[in-house]
């Protein structure tokens, strides 16, 4: 019998203004809270089997650095890239995102072999969401 192999996961952590609004945006695009990490002061927001957003109000985050937490609405301190099965699945998540009260940002990038669009969340946090032609990347 072999022993099943490890997957690296990602937590990708960001400070939250509203942490309720925040856990109803990211809900709105179709993603779990996992309750066991979740409780007042954040909430984990499972993205993939192996991609977790962990949402911190700022003074929880706050906790974890000494440095001064970034305004992503004025600064950009990081650019989360999402992979999507289809060009559809783009235009589905990001459609719902700014349905959900997040902003565009960024052009559209159509180079056929791969697409993309972004959105900002609530606090700013830039989400890139790009298809890639699997034919493409095999060479």
């Amino acid at each position: 019998m072999t022993s099943p192999t490890y997957q690296q996961m990602i937590f990708v952590n960001l400070p939250v203004s509203d942490l309720a609004a925040s856990k109803k945006f990211f809900t709105e695009l179709g993603y779990t809270i996992n309750p066991q990490f979740s409780d007042d002061n954040a909430a984990s927001i499972v993205i993939s089997d192996s991609i977790v957003a962990m949402l911190l109000t700022k003074a929880f985050y706050a906790t974890f650095t000494s440095k001064e937490i970034a305004d992503a609405t004025k600064t950009s301190e990081v650019l989360i890239a999402l992979s999507a099965e289809t060009r559809e699945k783009v235009d589905e998540l990001v459609d719902k995102a700014l349905a959900a009260g997040g902003s565009p940002t960024g052009q559209t990038q159509d180079l056929g072999f791969m697409y993309g669009r972004s959105f900002d969340d609530l606090d700013g946090h830039t989400w890139e969401v790009v298809w890639m032609d699997p034919a493409a990347v095999q060479g």
